[in-house]
């Protein structure tokens, strides 16, 4: 059978055994103790916590929980609190269409508007797959809703929130197969088609076909935000100056979140994926399996479940983050290793924790972590370091970076430093990532991002422009976006562009280059003009979301 290195275990003929209310192991306390000291600074009945679960064999082998489910009351996390775990749920909303595929009730390839026929008709059609893959196009509806108004996490946010909004969508961001880009849209639909399709719920049908089958008595959806669950936990963030904040997501959505469960309910799913009792072999071995783009490039990722490999080894899994609430479940298919954290913390950093606890587990009996990216610092000089300063504009992604130059240290816009690992790479500090020169007969042509994902992220060197009076108000007026149902106005304060808006808040957009505003919340605007030159409107763009449409309206008398 399979065993932990460097200890070996026999586990077989073990029962587990209640150490407290709080922990049940069936591993040796040398074990234990080393597990427990990666969640020591969660371990205090101060902070909100995480609870862990570890399978071996398909079986729980320990579960604990480390500081407090609600600070208020003083509950402390035990191995029956129930978190919400975000995105997390992906997977069990695509195995719910994959069971229906099972039954003969629709195809993984059939055009999305067969169920959805609200749905925009675009130019290529949409399939159900796609959904599953990410590989849709279609624009995140977190950012959509953000672009429009909504609060996080203070807004109620209903299926009908985010079905009205897609429905007025004029574009993709990209051509359906031909690039991957995370979309909670996307499985937000595919938690609509479960619906439709089998006439139940998503949290009904889940619950009688996966939940049930499999024992996981402490899982649903939830599709009720007024609904009462006993043990379930609060969710913090950092108060600014110190102590915790409530930080609870309000949804009334489903599909690509709002699962609420426990690690040891998670592992008991982890175990059908080695041994199927709900779904047939084909259905579990296919939603391991990596889709692909058109061109044939892997995306690493099946039926919302991420397929990576770490320290040599399979990695199946997912992680999770919704307001204060973070989670991350991993198998290593090889070990027969399977781990669930989830915390109710924002800062908690969940896959960190499980990745440290699979290295207690797995000691030396797999390869050592190869970093994506060289992480050797190097010592350079000044007319290297300048050769990265500058503005620097992703044409396909409409991101905007900016590098400064402080001294002998180089930073982006937002605060991290660059730590030189050679004359044409920078690491961002306490990251995995990194920016690489691109040059041509020694001049610098672009900048690229590292890890390469399946689209190479390449920027473009822009020429920076002054913040003016003039520049300030040819920009400022009204705009409206049909596609949001949302008017801005933009007005000149300072040096940048207020927004005002009776929701978004201390909203601004600074200059970057000709045309072009980042915004205090991460998008970028472009400026369109008409053939005399005059502005028109301009488009904004997310991370998940590119080119939302904004129009100029007549200054109002």
């Amino acid at each position: 059978m399979s065993r932990f290195a460097p200890v070996r275990l026999a586990l077989g003929a073990v029962a587990l055994a209640g150490t407290s209310l709080h922990a049940q192991s069936a591993l040796p306390d040398s074990l234990t103790r080393r597990i427990d000291g990666v969640f020591a600074a969660w371990d205090h009945t101060s902070t909100p916590g995480c609870a862990l679960g570890i399978a071996q064999g398909g079986r729980t082998v320990y579960e604990r929980g480390y500081g407090m489910s609600d600070l208020q009351h003083a509950i402390a996390i035990t191995p029956r609190s129930i978190f919400h775990v975000a995105s997390v749920s992906k997977q069990f909303t695509a195995f719910a269409v994959a069971l229906l595929a099972e039954d003969g009730k629709l195809s993984l390839d059939d055009d999305v508007r067969r169920f959805i026929p609200e749905l925009p008709e675009y130019p290529t059609r949409i399939t159900v797959r796609q959904l599953m893959h990410h590989v849709s196009g279609l624009r995140d509806q977190w950012q959509l809703l953000g672009m429009a108004g909504w609060r996080f996490p203070e807004d109620l946010i209903t299926e009908d929130d985010v079905l009205g909004i897609v429905r007025r969508q004029k574009a993709l961001n990209f051509a359906p197969q031909s690039e991957y880009a995370y979309s909670n849209t996307g499985f937000t639909l595919l938690g609509v088609i479960v619906k439709r399709v089998s006439g139940e719920s998503l949290r009904a049908f889940a619950e009688r076909r996966i939940f049930a089958p499999l024992g996981m008595t402490h899982t649903h959806f939830h599709d009720d935000h007024t609904m009462i669950v006993p043990d379930r936990t609060s969710a913090y963030e950092p108060r600014p100056g110190g102590g915790w904040k409530i930080s609870i997501p309000v949804f009334d959505t489903y599909g690509a979140t709002s699962l609420f469960t426990t690690p040891g309910d998670l592992l008991k799913w982890t175990a059908n994926l080695d041994q199927p009792v709900v779904g047939s072999a084909r259905t579990i071995a296919d939603a391991q399996v990596s889709g692909v783009l058109s061109d044939g490039t892997s995306i690493g990722y099946g039926y919302g479940m991420t397929l990576q490999t770490y320290r040599g080894l399979r990695a199946v899994g997912h992680g999770g983050a919704d307001a204060g609430y973070r989670a991350h479940l991993e198998r290593y298919p090889e070990r027969g290793l399977a781990l669930a954290v989830a915390c109710n913390a924002s800062t908690s950093g969940p896959q960190g924790l499980l990745r440290r606890v699979a290295d207690v587990l797995l000691g030396a009996s797999a390869p050592p972590v190869v970093p994506p990216v060289d992480t050797v610092p190097r010592v350079v000089g000044a007319e290297v370091l300048a050769r990265f300063a500058g503005t620097w504009h992703d044409t396909l992604g409409h991101g905007v970076v900016r590098v400064r130059l402080s001294g002998d240290t180089l930073r982006l816009g937002t605060g991290e430093r660059l730590i030189p690992t050679s004359d044409t790479s920078v690491r961002i500090a306490g990251q995995g990532a990194a920016l690489v020169l691109r040059t041509a007969g020694g001049a610098v042509t672009g900048l690229r991002a590292l890890p390469v994902g399946t689209r190479a992220v390449v920027f473009r060197r822009e020429t920076p422009v002054t913040a003016t009076p003039a520049l300030l108000a040819a920009h400022a007026g009204s705009y409206y976006s049909d596609e949001l149902d949302v008017r801005y106005v933009l007005v000149p304060r300072d040096d940048v562009l207020a927004l005002e808006h009776r929701k978004l808040r201390n909203v601004t957009l600074t200059p970057a280059f000709a045309d072009a505003f980042t915004t205090s919340f991460g998008a970028t605007a472009l400026f369109t003009r008409d053939a005399k030159g005059q502005i028109t409107g301009f488009t904004l763009s997310d991370g998940r979301v590119r080119g939302v449409r904004f129009d100029r309206e007549a200054a109002r008398r």
